[in-house]
């Protein structure tokens, strides 16, 4: 029994052997398959890669590439922060810059302003220019249209000349009821008494045409109760007349009359001349006397 025994005992210590040996082969197969497995990145890696790691942990040219290069990165950076510490550096002097160039836009605003306000300037007095002008010219129409007249024959100023020399024609052809009179009265039918008379007393025929008996500017039309309708008449050089006992008035005050034309017609005479008719009064004035009419009339 004991060496039956003894006869198994190497068999059992064969078989602890390979069993060992099993168990450090599948080790050593786990420990190969687990490091394959991290050889080919499988595994989730714990910190962030990083371009050329390889390369910087092995010490390589390359890492010495990325020092090179973070040193040049870092030494624009630095260049970078002076320059803008040197741009921040001095406040006073940024406030200064400010307020230059705030002071030459002010200058230009104003230089802009001041040329707008010249030409809206410009543009003020050559509107002005244009209104002074405009009112010139109506106002020479106006003056045109009261040269021309109602009749419209006169279409300029006249120069107004008249003088002791000066000849006047008669304002309506006929026979002379009442002469001028003022060294001494004569005698007026209608009122029946003796008077001076600082003009005379034409004939005429109710509607007959009264004309100016010289070239005049009309100073005044009017009505009085003595002499009726009537315009006065300025010959120039202080020398004036008076027509009366009119109708139908076509001058008015400013206007320029030729010499013949138009004033108006002989009216029904005033009750200051019924028995002498139907005419015209005709006065003339020297600086504001009478004078005799027939020393002037043709």
């Amino acid at each position: 029994m004991k060496e039956k025994g003894k006869g198994n005992q190497p068999f059992r210590d064969k078989v602890f052997l390979v069993m060992l040996v099993m168990g450090l082969l599948t080790m050593v197969t786990a420990a190969g398959m687990a490091t394959v497995k991290r050889g080919r990145g499988d595994e989730q890696k714990p910190y962030v890669d990083l371009q050329g790691q390889e390369d910087f942990l092995a010490g390589g040219s390359n890492a010495n590439s990325l020092t090179q290069d973070t040193e040049e990165n870092s030494q624009d950076n630095a260049k970078d922060q002076s320059g803008t510490e040197e741009k921040h550096e001095n406040p006073d002097t940024v406030v200064a810059e400010a307020q230059r160039q705030s002071g030459q836009m002010t200058e230009e605003n104003d230089r802009q302003n001041q040329g707008t306000s010249e030409k809206d300037g410009n543009a003020k007095d050559e509107h002005s220019e244009k209104g002074s002008q405009i009112a010139q010219a109506e106002n020479s129409e106006e003056s045109l249209a009261r040269e021309v007249g109602a009749g419209g024959s006169a279409a300029q100023s006249l120069m107004l000349n008249f003088n002791d020399a000066s000849r006047i024609t008669w304002p309506v052809r006929g026979n002379v009821l009442l002469d001028y009179s003022m060294d001494q009265t004569i005698y007026f039918p209608t009122l029946e008494q003796y008077r001076c008379s600082p003009g005379i007393v034409i004939q005429g025929s109710i509607g007959e045409p009264v004309y100016a008996p010289a070239n005049a500017r009309v100073l005044e039309t009017g009505t009085n109760e003595e002499i009726g309708t009537y315009v006065t008449l300025d010959f120039g050089n202080g020398y004036e007349a008076v027509c009366g006992q009119l109708s139908e008035v076509s001058a008015v005050p400013g206007e320029y009359l030729e010499q013949g034309q138009v004033l108006g017609y002989v009216a029904e005479p005033t009750k200051y001349y019924t028995i002498e008719g139907s005419n015209v009064f005709f006065e003339l004035t020297q600086d504001g006397k009478a004078i005799d009419p027939m020393g002037y009339l043709e």
